[in-house]
């Protein structure tokens, strides 16, 4: 009686799929790698897990499930697929002509606090761009996110755009300890604006900083968003980034993507290792991102290659949870059940392998059934009697 009474225990932060959940799943992420597909890029499968020194260059690996081979040497479960990416490129494909346009389907894990759309073991659909370094490549990256989640189903979503160097400009200038120019970092990211506030006070920044720190959050929004940053910036470094986010809006409106663009100058990507344009898409509904990424040109360094790069990920769990809230139904191709009369078998496998060529789903019956039995059987699903 106990026995029977038990159920089997899965670890914290992971997920059973169970049927229809992992239809849509494997449907959502076969529309995404046929859409990469279209565009040019081309499918790479990394290890589910690496060394550990592969995430050296990211702030992720504090985050990360670690464990030990038999040698001793330490390994991470991966808690992203850029870095894996950039190893595998800087190993395998260094000579590789022109720029290299790949992606990836993926699980990836992270200690997280377990969270509708976030587990500690996670899906992505992501696309990464190696040897561009122009602003039409970050123009490309965004518009292939605008359709990634148009091809999945959503129509209300948003991508907001930032820079890393604005806020890098406005920290520079005001020749801030590098300490205090994190500390600035983690309270934006944190859209904290009590603390920057505080922290403003507490350090005695000139008012033009403060103002700058305060109004940062702020600065989202459309093209007026992008003057206002021109107006508070006031430093070059500020200004080249305000630049480079003007261009890259102008590829967009040639994409027809620009409408699902908004600026936000005070967005902070906590990967650490972006160094340029950065960007999120939300939907309305979901307190969380459904896609982000950026540009992340000093990474390849580390893999011993000086490459320019940018790329994006799409959270499949999260774009799972915001098209079920729609109700937007992922298709499914109608399936049939094949029933056959004593004697007929053969005939019955016949027919459900012509449906199969066709491209439809089809059920065999186990055993010969009457016509009634057969019905009964098919349950909604279209009936195949195969009787003569």
């Amino acid at each position: 009686m106990i026995k029977n009474n038990f159920v089997w225990q899965i670890p914290y932060g992971v997920k059973d799929f169970l049927i229809g959940e992992a239809a849509r799943k494997r449907a959502l992420e076969s529309g995404a790698a046929e859409l990469f597909a279209r565009w040019g890029y081309q499918e790479v499968v990394t290890p589910t897990f690496e060394y550990l020194e592969t995430f050296d260059s990211s702030t992720l690996s504090e985050q990360a499930f670690k464990f030990f081979d038999r040698e001793g040497r330490a390994l991470i479960l991966r808690p992203d697929m850029t870095c894996p990416i950039a190893r595998l490129v800087s190993a395998r494909m260094r000579d590789a002509d022109g720029p290299r346009r790949l992606f990836y389907i993926a699980n990836v894990f992270r200690y997280e606090q377990a969270q509708a759309g976030r587990q500690c073991e996670f899906y992505q659909a992501g696309v990464e761009l190696l040897g561009a370094p122009c602003a039409a490549a970050d123009a490309e990256i965004v518009a292939l996110a605008v359709e990634t989640l148009k091809n999945a189903g959503l129509d209300n979503f948003k991508i907001n755009m930032g820079h890393v160097d604005f806020l890098n400009g406005v920290v520079e200038s005001a020749s801030l300890d590098p300490r205090d120019g994190e500390r600035i970092r983690s309270l934006l990211a944190g859209r904290d604006l009590a603390g920057l506030e505080a922290f403003a006070a507490e350090r005695a920044l000139p008012p033009a900083l403060r103002e700058c720190l305060r109004e940062a959050p702020l600065l989202h929004g459309g093209k007026e968003a992008l003057e206002k940053a021109y107006r508070l910036a006031g430093n070059p470094t500020s200004a080249r980034a305000l630049d480079n986010l003007k261009n890259i809006f102008a590829m967009l409106e040639s994409y027809g993507a620009a409408g699902a663009i908004d600026f936000d100058l005070g967005l902070i990507r906590d990967f650490g290792y972006y160094t340029g344009m950065v960007f999120e898409g939300y939907t309305p509904g979901l307190g969380f991102p459904i896609c982000g990424g950026g540009r992340y040109d000093n990474m390849m360094r580390f893999f011993g290659e000086s490459c320019p790069a940018i790329g994006f990920s799409a959270g499949v769990d999260r774009l799972l949870i915001a098209l079920g809230r729609r109700n937007a139904a992922v298709p499914s191709a109608p399936g049939a059940y094949v029933a056959w009369r004593e004697g007929f078998f053969g005939r019955a496998v016949a027919a459900a392998d012509n449906l199969r060529a066709q491209g439809r789903r089809a059920e065999l019956a186990f055993c010969a059934q009457t016509a009634d039995e057969a019905l009964e059987s098919a349950r909604g699903r279209d009936l195949v009697y195969i009787e003569k």
